[in-house]
């Protein structure tokens, strides 16, 4: 009579074959993964390193970093009076954009997608602003907010006078952060709406049919059947519009180059101007980890406060 071993072994044997060519997948894998991964660590990984170091000396470019501990961020919060502006501005920035780009976008997706005539067309116009150059459109809209010619002039022909739409220093969110928070609407209010009308060109018709057979109407399906359905894509879009408002620095560095008097400054244009004006690398590295540490808080507020439910179909 056979041991048990002897009538497990072709057992083993194909388990043993089983685990090699998962062995074999995974060196694989690691080939692909590699090249990726080298180039996340080399250009991501690395330079985050290298700021935190920076932002911890004193640093030109010209000489070796002199390390100081945390004196750059001591005196960003309590001597730097621009660092306090600029970090009021991004937060209005982010707060304003991350509201007005979601319920324009979603309005805008809601629309064009229970509309059948003339939906290509209506799309890529709204969509058409997201394409264009921020730095160009800066130029554009400073133009046309200049007070002596464009949105003034035409309006001088009414016998109204505009304000100084880019120049009122007044209030403390002053008129020219509503201006460039409105401009930054109208630019990317068509990216949320395309990534909206994907979500919800992927939620079964027949669900809504049902909703309208047992008398829901169309606002009770749209609050209990496309809201729920469509907050994994509220998250993606939330996160992409306060880390990138945060980010901000192009359009409003042609509109304004945050005057008038730093009014207008925030963090993006105040790293800029401390790293490439004044050449004070350690002190712009700073400025760049409180950017980073806001876009990863943003983030995490985002993901814990919005929840995701899991639907089974």
């Amino acid at each position: 009579m056979r041991s048990i071993n002897t009538f497990a072994y072709p057992y083993y044997r194909k388990r043993g074959s089983h685990m090699n060519r998962l062995l074999e997948d995974k060196k694989a894998a690691l080939v692909f993964i590699a090249p990726a991964f080298l180039l996340f660590t080399l250009i991501l990984f690395v330079p985050i390193i290298q700021v935190i170091y920076y932002s911890l000396c004193n640093y030109t470019g010209l000489t070796k970093p002199d390390f100081v501990g945390l004196k750059n961020y001591i005196d960003l919060f309590t001597s730097d009076e621009t660092m306090k502006i600029a970090l009021k501005n991004s937060i209005f920035f982010m707060l304003f954009s991350g509201i007005t780009q979601q319920i324009i976008g979603l309005f805008l997706a809601v629309l064009l997608t229970n509309i059948k005539a003339g939906r290509n067309l209506f799309k890529n116009i709204y969509y058409l602003p997201c394409v264009l150059s921020s730095a160009a459109l800066g130029l554009l809209w400073a133009f046309l907010f200049n007070p002596k010619i464009g949105i003034n002039n035409l309006l001088s022909t009414f016998g109204i006078q505009g304000p100084n739409w880019l120049f009122n220093t007044k209030g403390f969110i002053p008129l020219p952060m509503w201006v460039i928070g409105f401009v930054a609407l109208w630019q990317y209010a068509g990216q949320n709406m395309m990534l909206y009308m994907a979500q919800i060109s992927g939620i079964s018709k027949d669900i809504y049919e049902a909703s309208y057979i047992d008398g829901a109407s169309k606002g009770q399906s749209f609050r209990f059947i496309t809201l729920p359905l469509i907050k994994p894509m509220l998250v993606t879009t939330l996160s992409l519009n306060c880390i990138g408002s945060l980010k901000f620095f192009d359009l409003i560095y042609n509109m304004t180059q945050g005057g008038p008097n730093h009014r207008t400054d925030v963090l993006a244009t105040h790293l800029y101007t401390q790293g490439f004006k004044y050449y004070k690398y350690g002190y712009a590295s700073a400025i760049s980890m409180v950017l980073l540490i806001l876009c990863l808080l943003a983030t995490f507020l985002i993901s814990k406060c919005i929840k995701v439910e899991t639907y089974e179909s």
